[in-house]
């Protein structure tokens, strides 16, 4: 459906120059300051905006996203489809709950034909993704759930490959996740079945790389998943505990691991004829393992033997490119997005950040949509993420996307621009606190050059966030008290937070034609309408109500 151009909005005269948002991408109001990074680093920019302008605290988490509950973080995901499209839909993590708690997915077509696979061939059912709680990728019940039903259905071997986090739960977690779950499989065996964990790895070693940023991630995921490559160990526990001791890394950024009997084959690689279910349900960390299952003309790597199985996703990763070809849940529908209403009134927009976040400016931020609206009116612009350590590297590309957001607003070319900074989330996750003090302060002088560039070109200036990560870089305990690790020093923290995020509306010629309070108690969803009021239209009927309070 094509959407009609935006009605003006009488009690606001656009500015001279463009409207900014700027997201500061895990960028939050920290709870406890002994771990919170943006206070404790020397912002004077940010704060100078604080203390000045209009802003308010905007919720950026459960469901004021989209998420099943208030207990649920906010993600970077979600938090984009929101900013985006104006409104909260039910998410990945909700929309697969429901679909498992009533089993809605089971009595799917997609599922009894992967079922129908491995029974009628005899053939073994995979799982591959991320092995947590976190309920931002994935969650393990509902893998836990899909291997309950698979052994009602009479399969008798399975077989699963887990992505270890440590990111969005706490870094040294994974032991807490794999012997519950070896009890499980040990009860479904208890009854003749063939389960068991095949392979695995740190999210940010194998498998789950986004945005083509390192393809070498996925090629190693392949090499132990599929044909079982790797080293060798007898259980998930030995390889895990050997690997942290050998290494001394966290459970993201473990080494692979292969599951064998005899140290020498693999008991679980990946054959013909068998049936592989990608469990996780949020998209930009599967499109390339699925790419890598189901695309013919493929090049990132060489996939060597590339087995002829039945791959199906937990959800439709990109409704563009239709990926993957099977799927469990239907995606949330979202429609109507902030960027296709600005193309239908002939408004030119640049949405920028670098390899980590370039999807979320763009695929997300336009309701999972790989393409342009309008080529005429849309410009994306990617800036190459660097393949090292974030917290080697903590300023990462925040002045290279400065320099082109600078340009961009005085060159009078856009009426409106979106950028992404991804210090205080990559760096942020971690867990290394003085890495992430260093990027907030090097984000403080990207917003410095960024409102000299605003007041320049009489722009207007709106900084927020998807999520918060950055302001709560230690555990704690219920009572408030700080959780220490074995050495007494703070435990650190690698997930997102639940605490609420800026919005700040920097307006250096501004008439006052709006209150200095902005509204207080709404989601990072009325952003969208807050940005389409500040470029003079009205939002559209349905849209979550700006911040902004006109006289």
């Amino acid at each position: 459906m094509k959407l009609e151009a935006l009605k003006k909005n009488p009690k606001f005269t656009p500015r001279r120059g463009p409207v900014v948002l700027a997201i500061l991408d895990g960028v939050g109001y920290g709870k406890y300051s002994d771990g919170d990074a943006v206070k404790r680093a020397n912002m004077p920019t940010f704060r100078s905006l604080l203390e000045h302008c209009p802003n308010t605290r905007l919720k950026a988490h459960g469901t004021a996203v989209g998420m099943p509950s208030d207990a649920d973080m906010g993600n970077s995901e979600v938090g984009h489809n929101a900013i985006g499209c104006g409104r909260v839909f039910s998410q990945g993590a909700k929309l697969v709950e429901e679909a498992v708690s009533s089993k809605k997915l089971f009595a799917g077509d997609v599922w009894k034909q992967l079922i129908d696979n491995v029974n009628s061939r005899n053939s073994t059912l995979h799982f591959i993704g991320l092995f947590s709680d976190g309920n931002v990728h994935s969650h393990i019940d509902h893998l836990k759930a899909m291997l309950l039903e698979a052994r009602a259905a009479g399969v008798k071997r399975a077989r699963i490959h887990i992505l270890l986090d440590g990111r969005d739960v706490p870094e040294t977690s994974a032991l807490d996740y794999v012997g519950p779950f070896e009890a499980f499989l040990a009860e479904l065996n208890a009854a003749g079945a063939d389960y068991r964990i095949a392979s695995g790895g740190g999210r940010m070693a194998i498998t789950m790389d986004r945005y083509g940023a390192n393809w070498d991630m996925v090629r190693r995921g392949w090499e132990i998943h599929v044909h079982g490559n790797g080293e060798k160990f007898k259980s998930a526990t030995d390889a895990i505990t050997a690997l942290r001791e050998r290494t001394g890394a966290i459970d993201q950024d473990l080494p692979p691991f292969v599951i064998s009997d005899d140290g020498a084959t693999p008991v679980g690689a990946i054959e013909d004829g068998d049936s592989v279910i990608f469990f996780n349900f949020r998209g930009d960390r599967s499109l390339e393992i699925t790419a890598a299952f189901e695309n013919d003309d493929f090049d990132h790597f060489d996939r060597g033997r590339r087995p002829q199985v039945m791959y199906a996703g937990m959800m439709e990763y990109d409704g563009d490119l239709h990926a993957p070809r099977l799927y469990l849940v239907n995606p949330p529908e979202i429609d109507r997005t902030m960027d296709e209403y600005l193309c239908a009134s002939g408004v030119r927009q640049l949405a920028v950040s670098e390899t980590q976040k370039y999807g979320h400016v763009s695929y997300f931020f336009n309701g999972n949509r790989s393409g342009k609206f309008n080529d005429q009116y849309d410009e994306y612009e990617e800036i190459r993420s660097d393949v090292v350590p974030f917290e080697q590297r903590p300023w990462m590309k925040c002045a290279e996307i400065t320099d082109r957001v600078v340009a961009a607003i005085g060159s009078g070319d856009f009426g409106m621009i979106r950028l992404n900074f991804p210090n205080g989330d990559m760096v942020g996750h971690t867990g290394d606190i003085n890495a992430v003090i260093v990027a907030m302060e090097a984000l403080d002088l990207c917003l410095t050059r960024i409102k000299a560039a605003v007041d320049a070109a009489g722009a207007v200036l709106v900084i927020s966030a998807d999520h918060g990560n950055a302001d709560d870089m230690y555990e704690h305990k219920k009572d408030g008290s700080l959780k220490t690790d074995s050495d007494g020093n703070p435990a650190r923290k690698t997930s997102h937070s639940l605490n609420p995020v800026p919005c700040i509306v920097y307006d250096p010629e501004s008439h006052g034609e709006y209150l200095p309070e902005l509204r207080s108690g709404l989601g990072i969803s009325s952003l969208a309408a807050t940005c389409i009021e500040l470029l003079g239209y009205q939002a559209p009927e349905g849209y979550d109500p700006s911040v902004l309070q006109f006289r």
